[in-house]
C-alpha cells in the first residue's frame, strides 16, 4: 500500500473502534470526531497528507526496496552518514508542521521499530527469541504505513529498589499463560501517548527481571485486540477556539492507561518473552537509543526555535527589547538552541556503522542532550512567563472581542507594536505554551522524556571514555602506578 495521506489515516482509525475510556465513560462513535481527541488526529492527518504532497513527496518518503511504492522515511534503515541527514531533513519538515509540539509523532515509534528491527540478530539463537517476527512484522509495518503507541513502564505501586509484586490479581502486565496460539498478558502497563490513536501498540520491557521473568517480553499487536482497553487521563484541552487555545486545542496528545484483560498476543506477534537477559540488554545493545535520540533532538530543536520565537515576538509586541535582562534572558534559549543543534551534528559527523550494517550517530552526544534538555526546557518556559509578566494573565478570549467590550479591549490592551487582537493572541499562545494544563504537561514531558534524569546523568558518567583524561592527567603528574 505504501505511504498514507490523511484521509487513509483518519479513516483507518476510526474503522479500528479500539476501547477508550475517558472520564469513566466509554468513547462510542467515530474517535476523530470526539472534542477530546479531534485536533490531534487533525494534525497528525495532515503530517501524513505531507508525505504525498508533491512539494514535499521526495523529502517524505522513499522507495520500497520490495513494492517499488513511496513509503515513509522514517522507516527507512541508515546505511550511510548521507541517509542520516536525509531523516533528519524528514524530522525537521514533521516536526515544523507541528511546531516540535508533537512529541509522539509517527516518524518517533517508526524509528524505534525500524532500530530493533535492524538489530534482530542479536535475539539470534537465544531462548524464546524470535528475531524473524520482528524483522517480518516490522516490513509489514513499513509497507502499510503503521501507527504506533507504545508502552515500557509499569504501574508505581511501589518504586523502592527492591519490590516483588505478591498481589493476587497481576498489576504490572504479565504473562498468565502460554498456548498453543501464543502467550495470555493479563495487567497494565502505563503512559501509552496517543494510546487508541493509532493502529498498534508496541509494548516493550526495559530493566531487570531477576524475580518476574513473565514480565520480560516484547510484541506489537493492534490497538483493538480483543481485551485491551485504553484509561485517559483528564482531557487538557481548554477549548476548541485556537484564539483562546492555540497549542491544546490542536496538540493535546492525551497519555493512557493500557490494561491487558487476558490478552492473547499472536505467536507471530511475539519478539522474545520470559528472557529477562535480552529484555535488560536488547534496548541498549540496539540501535535504539541511537537513532530515535536523533530524532528526538531534531524535534526538540524545532520546538526551542518555535520558544525562541514566542519570546522574542513577545518582546517586540510590548517593546522590552533593549532592556539588558531581556536580552540576557533570550539569550539563554539562543544558547541552548545552538548548544544542541551543535550536539546533534556532532552526533551525525562522529556516525559510524555497526555490527548489523547501520549506521548509528554517536551516542554520547545524544546522552548529553538527553542530559541538558530537560533542565533546560523549564527554564525556557520560565522565561517566557518572566518577559510575558502580567501580560500573560491578562488575557481576554475571542468571544470578549466580539462583544460590547471591544472598544475598551482594543484601547487598554494594544501592544507598542500590535493591535489589542494580536497583542492578546501572542499573550495566549505565551500562557497556553507555559502556563496552561497543557503547557504544564509539556513541561512535564520533556523532564522526563527519557526517564529519571539522574539516570541518564549515571549513565552518561558510566558509559563515558574517561581513561583517557586520566591517563593524562596522570603522566602530566608523573605519577607512578596505582598499588
Amino acid at each position: 500500500m505504501g505511504a498514507i495521506n490523511g484521509k487513509e489515516f483518519i479513516n483507518r482509525i476510526n474503522q479500528l473502534n479500539n476501547e477508550v475510556w475517558l472520564d469513566g465513560e466509554k468513547v462510542e462513535g467515530l474517535i476523530s470526531n470526539h472534542p477530546a481527541f479531534k485536533g490531534i488526529i487533525q494534525e497528525k492527518a495532515a503530517l501524513y497528507d505531507l508525505q504525498l504532497d508533491p512539494n514535499y513527496k521526495s523529502i517524505m518518503t522513499f522507495i520500497s526496496p520490495e513494492s517499488g511504492d513511496p513509503i515513509g522515511l522514517s522507516y527507512m534503515q541508515p546505511k550511510s552518514k548521507e541517509d542520516l541527514l536525509i531523516r533528519r531533513k524528514m524530522f525537521e519538515q514533521w516536526a515544523k508542521q507541528t511546531s516540535g509540539m508533537m512529541g509522539r509523532s509517527p516518524d518517533y515509534l517508526n524509528t524505534v521499530l525500524m532500530a530493533f528491527a535492524s538489530s534482530a540478530s542479536f535475539l539470534d539463537g537465544k531462548e524464546n527469541c524470535f528475531p524473524q517476527n520482528l524483522i517480518t512484522f516490522y516490513k509489514t509495518a513499513r509497507e502499510k504505513d503503521l501507527s504506533f503507541t507504545h508502552t515500557f513502564i509499569s504501574p508505581q505501586v511501589n518504586r523502592s529498589q527492591v519490590y516483588i509484586e505478591n498481589s493476587k490479581e497481576p498489576i504490572a502486565a504479565k504473562i498468565v499463560e502460554v498456548t498453543n496460539e501464543g502467550i495470555v498478558i493479563k495487567g497494565a502497563r502505563l503512559l501509552a501517548t496517543q494510546g487508541g490513536l493509532t493502529d498498534e501498540v508496541l509494548v516493550f520491557s526495559v530493566g531487570k527481571f531477576l524475580f518476574n521473568e513473565e514480565e520480560a517480553f516484547a510484541f506489537s499487536i493492534p490497538s483493538n485486540t480483543k481485551g485491551l482497553k485504553f484509561i485517559c487521563r483528564d482531557t487538557f484541552i481548554g477549548g476548541t477556539s485556537q484564539f483562546d487555545h492555540p497549542l491544546s486545542s490542536r496538540f493535546e496528545e492525551m497519555d493512557t492507561i493500557v490494561v491487558f484483560d487476558h490478552v492473547l498476543v499472536p505467536w507471530d506477534r511475539v519478539f522474545y518473552f520470559n528472557n529477562s537477559e535480552v529484555a535488560e540488554e536488547f534496548v541498549n545493545q540496539s540501535s535504539f537509543h541511537a537513532l530515535a535520540k536523533q530524532q528526538v533532538l531534531t524535534r526538540q530543536i524545532v520546538k526551542t526555535e518555535f520558544i525562541l520565537g514566542v519570546a522574542q515576538l513577545l518582546t517586540e509586541t510590548i517593546n522590552v527589547n533593549e532592556y539588558q535582562h531581556i536580552q540576557e534572558k533570550v539569550s539563554e534559549i539562543i544558547t541552548g538552541l545552538e548548544t544542541m543543534k551543535a550536539l546533534l551534528e556532532k552526533a551525525e559527523n562522529n556516525a559510524s556503522i555497526d555490527e548489523h550494517g547501520v549506521m548509528r550517530p554517536d551516542i554520547t552526544p545524544l546522552n548529553v542532550a538527553s542530559l541538558i534538555f530537560p533542565k533546560m526546557y523549564p527554564r525556557f518556559t520560565e522565561i517566557v512567563q518572566i518577559i510575558g509578566a502580567s501580560g500573560v494573565i491578562t488575557i481576554p478570549t475571542e468571544k470578549a472581542f466580539h462583544s460590547s467590550i471591544k472598544l475598551d479591549l482594543e484601547q487598554y490592551l494594544q501592544g507598542a507594536t500590535k493591535s489589542a487582537e494580536d497583542r492578546v493572541k501572542i499573550f495566549r499562545l505565551a500562557w497556553d505554551l507555559t502556563m496552561s494544563s497543557f503547557g504544564t504537561r509539556e513541561t512535564q514531558y520533556e523532564r522526563y522524556f527519557f526517564g529519571d534524569p539522574i539516570r541518564i546523568a549515571s549513565d552518561l558518567y558510566k558509559n563515558f571514555p574517561k581513561e583517557q583524561y586520566v591517563n593524562h592527567v596522570s603522566e602530566f603528574l608523573h605519577l607512578k602506578n596505582s598499588l
